[in-house]
């Protein structure tokens, strides 16, 4: 109690509006439940509440607090003085970091007291750090479900099987290499969870699980499965998936309630016959029928390898000495061929939003997909994985290479890539090959020559324009050293454009580079062709201009008077010890060093429009877009049969990367809380061949019952990309220079919605209902409003699994901003209004609580159902009656 008191006072003397302290931490307690994973300083108002309520905290049946909060530790310790407590979560994943990944708890073991909790049913410690299972879990004598997923376990205890009650156990995303014999003294379990281990064998007594009805042993390193599995005559659902299976039992097909055998991405080349002509029974991604693969790794081995096929939901797969080819349901494949990997290994991937933070683009480069990073980083392959990425096509890019790019986790390099074009997708894709794993993406470049020059000398031409030439000398360099060459073309309608100067000219930008920082020990001679229109015959020399710029395109000299220029009928010739950028002028300009500073910037930047549309059937939904000029036109006629509104804005122009703005103006407003959302306006980044588009809902704080709103949406300028030249950065400061456009945005009257009516409970009242039927009990309004009360952060989840779409969860957040109660209110009689006629609504409503991971609702749910039964029942034998002469009115709804 001391070190809590101490810690209670370091909070009130660090932390704004405590005054308000006690009274908010108050608030949070409903009834018996306590939900404080909701709030970001959940442990601090617990902590509160244990020092100013502590009489009716000790009496909490159901507690949610995050693992991702800096006080659990200390926490912990009051927790045994919760004696009543049924349900217990510590999960973590809570935050997110910089890539949008589920940052794991700090939670690594529990007190030793902690067994003293003799009540607690329901425990969840997953997405925390949790090497060892700790002890004190063993003495939970009334444990039922227990989910430690997303953790680091590589072993359970011997003596698991203690936990004779327990019904649910997940332990899918550790490290698990083995199980227990004892865990088939489980014989009361229902639901196994062991998916993403690393489980090489199983024990025979795993067959012991006579209860069982679903069996998740899909990702791990199995070989094969015991034949005691074919004991599991509950068993429904056995999901094998993407292990390293190459037999199964065939009395597998005998288990008389199996509907669903997972086999898939596995290296069965024979199957029992009585499995393959199961109904239930999933095969794809096996090589049947297929040969072994001999141990050579050559091209025609590589054909026989056997295949898996990921869904969308996957994010790993194993590779084994065999190898094998692997393909994303976005379309990126893999081939390790035989011998890559010594060891089975477990890849991981995902797929990130590009962050010009990070994903640091080079002069005229053009980002053609997101960024795929694949774990583990830095293990070393014996051979090198081939992989396919898809692209955006860059149909308007000339002059330019596709490559694929890497990150080593301090610089980027571009590896050798060869494109193809699909037939059947018709879809360019990017292939590389590489012996380790990090951070790919595909880009679009300039034209890249490059050649290794020896001490003897060397020729390098530009494939972009032949008539571009460098010539090494002999004794150039002592050592050799790598040089590359890169080439822009640009028209004489460009430069015309550009400078409003019909006799302005400008050969090809060249731009070279090394690999040494040495200059070099003779003059390299440099051949440009001359500008449009120029020859050696009509040449004045007074115009032309040879232009030196550094590698950041900030600065342009004119050099002209430095070097020694000679010319031929086409061409002129000069020589320099070091290398950068290099462009001919011809022009009766003084200034041309600014002139060609200003042309080199408007390169780079791209014409575009802003759209902002509204769905035809629900205004409130808007789609924002940042369109190349050249693609408006087929946007919005891809768009109009859903959407309308004003049309584009004007013209503005933007640098490829560069960071903008949205804003909702004149009572318009969004979710504040998304994490796009930056001082209440929508992040975006523009990349030209990327879709720059977000579709959000939005809501207003004005009173939409008597008339419509008129608003506005304005975009902004945000962060410039770092190596633009510095006048475009300077010209771009100050707030006038911000604003880029300005849309409007009309949201119509709002029609009368059924929750609307005022009422005694949160300002609203909600119809009577029974949801269900008579013989198996019934749901009424007080049984959701207190499983409301239960469900916290976890609802969106819930809404998606009972059926909402993403857009509908987002409108129930939006029309019940900065109120977590009526957002789960709304969702959940939303729902009930949907399906009250459906007399399978309440199995359904159970069914999706324990796929949204809340087993301890839907155990609460049963449990109310059960005891209506139980009172149907009664009231049948009290009264006389035949089942069939009952009705509704004989039901008695529970409260």
């Amino acid at each position: 109690m001391q070190k809590m008191a101490e810690l209670l006072r370091l909070r009130d003397e660090h932390r704004e509006g405590t005054l308000g302290a006690p009274a908010l931490a108050g608030s949070c307690l409903a009834d018996n439940r306590l939900n404080l994973d909701v709030y970001p300083d959940g442990c601090c108002r617990f902590l509160q509440l244990f020092k100013d309520q502590q009489g009716d905290v000790i009496q909490v049946e159901f507690l949610r607090l995050s693992g991702n909060d800096h006080l659990l530790g200390s926490t912990l310790a009051s927790l045994p003085h919760l004696k009543h407590l049924k349900s217990l979560v510590l999960k973590g994943g809570l935050v997110r970091d910089e890539f949008g990944s589920c940052q794991h708890g700090s939670l690594t073991s529990l007190p030793q007291d902690f067994g003293s909790l003799r009540c607690l049913t329901h425990l969840d410690l997953s997405f925390n750090r949790l090497s060892t299972l700790p002890d004190c879990i063993l003495h939970l004598p009334s444990l039922r479900q227990l989910l430690v997923s997303h953790n680091s376990l590589v072993a359970l205890p011997e003596d698991f099987g203690c936990l004779s009650k327990l019904t649910f156990f997940s332990a899918m995303k550790n490290q698990l290499k083995g199980l227990p014999q004892s865990i088939g003294e489980l014989s009361m379990l229902q639901d196994l969870d062991l998916s993403e281990n690393a489980l090489e064998l199983l024990p025979e007594e795993v067959g012991n699980l006579h209860n069982c009805t679903e069996l998740d042993l899909s990702g791990n390193r199995l070989s094969s499965i015991p034949d005691s599995l074919a004991n599991l005559k509950s068993l429904r659902q056995l999901h094998l998936h993407s292990n390293l299976l190459v037999t199964v039992p065939a009395s597998l097909a005998s288990l008389p309630n199996l509907s669903r055998l997972d086999l898939q991405n596995n290296c069965l080349r024979v199957i029992p016959a009585e499995i393959q002509a199961s109904p239930f029974v999933r095969l794809r991604g096996n090589p049947l029928g297929e040969t072994e693969p001999s141990l050579q790794a050559d091209e025609s081995s590589a054909r026989g390898l056997r295949r898996l096929f990921l869904a969308s939901g996957e994010n790993s797969f194993t590779v084994t000495s065999e190898g094998c080819k692997v393909v994303l349901a976005c379309g990126i494949h893999f081939c390790f061929p035989p011998g890559a990997a010594s060891d089975p290994l477990r890849i991981y991937f995902r797929s990130l939003a590009p962050d010009p933070q990070w994903v640091k683009l080079r002069h005229h480069d053009v980002l053609l997909s997101t960024v795929l990073e694949l774990q583990p980083h830095g293990v070393k392959f014996q051979q090198e994985v081939h992989i396919s990425m898809p692209f955006v096509s860059p149909q308007t890019l000339h002059q330019h290479e596709v490559v694929v790019r890497t990150f080593s986790g301090q610089s980027w390099s571009d590896l050798r890539t060869r494109v193809e074009w699909k037939r059947k997708s018709k879809k360019p894709v990017a292939h590389c090959s590489v012996l380790h794993f990090s951070w790919f993406l595909v880009v679009s470049r300039l034209v890249q020559n490059e050649c290794k020059v020896p001490a003897e000398g060397t020729l390098l031409f530009s494939s972009v324009d032949p008539n571009i030439k460098v010539v090494f000398p002999s004794g150039v360099t002592k050592e050799p050293r790598s040089v590359k060459m890169q080439v822009l073309p640009i028209s004489a309608e460009d430069i015309e454009e550009i400078t409003a100067n019909a006799e302005c000219r400008a050969s090809p930008l060249l731009c070279l580079s090394q690999d040494s920082l040495l200059d070099f020990l003779k003059p390299v001679r440099i051949q440009l062709p001359l500008p449009p229109g120029v020859t050696g015959l009509n040449l004045d020399r007074s115009k032309l201009h040879l232009l030196h710029g550094d590698l950041e395109g900030q600065t342009w000299d004119d050099i002209t008077s430095q070097v020694v220029l000679e010319f031929t009928h086409l061409y002129a010739v000069f020589e320099v010890t070091h290398f950068s950028w290099y462009w001919l002028w011809y022009t009766t300009k003084t200034y041309i060093g600014g002139l060609a500073k200003k042309v080199y910037e408007r390169l780079r930047l791209y014409q575009v429009n802003f759209i902002a549309l509204q769905r035809k059937k629900d205004p409130e939904q808007v789609l924002l877009q940042c369109v190349p000029k050249h693609k408006v036109d087929p946007v919005l006629k891809k768009l109009q049969d859903r959407y309308r509104g004003p049309e584009p804005s004007d013209m503005v122009e933007m640098f490829e990367g560069e960071q903008f703005f949205a804003a909702f103006e004149r009572g318009i407003s969004i979710d504040m809380d998304r994490p796009d959302c930056v001082d209440g306006r929508l992040s975006f980044i523009f990349y030209s061949h990327l879709k720059n588009m977000k579709e959000i809902y939005v809501t207003s704080p004005v009173d939409r019952k008597g008339q419509a709103v008129k608003g506005q949406v304005s975009f902004y300028r945000g962060a410039i990309p770092e190596n633009i030249p510095e006048d475009a950065s300077r010209r771009r400061k100050g707030p006038d220079s911000l604003w880029l456009a300005t849309l409007p945005i009309k949201l119509p009257r709002l029609k009368p919605r059924w929750n609307e009516n005022p009422g005694p409970l949160n300002g609203s009242s909600f119809p009577p209902l029974n949801l269900g039927n008579a013989e198996t009990g019934y749901l009424t309004q007080a049984n959701l409003l207190s499983i409301a009360r239960r469900v916290g952060a976890d609802w969106q989840t819930i809404g998606l699994n009972l059926g909402f779409t993403y857009q509908q969860i987002e409108r129930i957040r939006y029309n019940n901003r900065e109120d977590l109660d009526n957002q789960i209110q709304d969702m959940l009689f939303s729902w009930a209004q949907q399906n009250s006629e459906d007399p399978d609504c309440v199995s359904k409503l159970i069914r999706a609580m324990k796929e949204s991971g809340r087993q301890d609702i839907a155990d609460e749910v049963e449990t109310i159902i059960d005891l209506g039964r139980q009172k149907y029942s009664e009231s049948i034998r009290r009264m006389g009656l035949e089942p069939e002469s009952s009705t509704e009115d004989s039901a008695i709804a529970m409260t």
